[in-house]
């Protein structure tokens, strides 16, 4: 695995303050950020609009952030970028960051099965586990959890649908 600097900001709990719309070949994104980092990336069709409702000062850092994210999503979908800097802020469980840190050091182009996931955090009998922190897993592409296949090397669930995990596999693949 490669040797990846965690993005994984500590937890502010502070909801997104800005919101970034980017066409994609997966099709439409939406990405939210606040001051600490990238919150949200999915499809547009899964987006939670009562998020960003609320208007908040100083956007100027979250707008920041979502403009890097949105450079970085440009090169990755080129094929010229293979590994992610913009700053991350999830929210999650203390076991659900442990597996999205460890998604992230799956390199561009490699998958693995939820149970080798389970493995390298070394927890062998947790692949459901794995499996639902994935599934909860707000970051899309950055947090690659598109990497993630069943054990026997065919594609199982992703929360926004296995025609865009596909995709990005073969994206990676082709620019590997």
């Amino acid at each position: 695995m490669s040797n990846v600097v965690s993005m994984l900001k500590v937890p502010s709990n502070a909801a997104p303050i800005a919101e970034l719309i980017l066409d994609s070949p997966c099709g439409v994104l939406w990405l939210a950020a606040n001051e600490s980092g990238l919150c949200y990336l999915r499809p547009i069709s899964a987006q939670c609009a009562e998020l960003v409702s609320a208007p908040k000062p100083s956007h100027q850092p979250a707008e920041t952030i979502l403009q890097q994210a949105k450079q970085q999503l440009i090169e990755y979908f080129a094929g010229t970028r293979q590994m992610f800097n913009v700053p991350l802020a999830p929210d999650g469980t203390a076991f659900q960051r442990k597996v999205w840190q460890q998604l992230m050091q799956i390199p561009y182009g490699d998958s693995c099965s939820y149970g080798e996931l389970a493995d390298q955090i070394q927890q062998p009998t947790a692949a459901r586990a794995v499996g639902t922190a994935n599934g909860a897993n707000r970051i899309a592409i950055i947090i690659p959890c598109h990497r993630v296949i069943g054990k026997n090397g065919q594609l199982t669930g992703y929360a926004w649908g296995l025609q865009m995990k596909q995709l990005l596999l073969d994206l990676e693949a082709k620019s590997k």
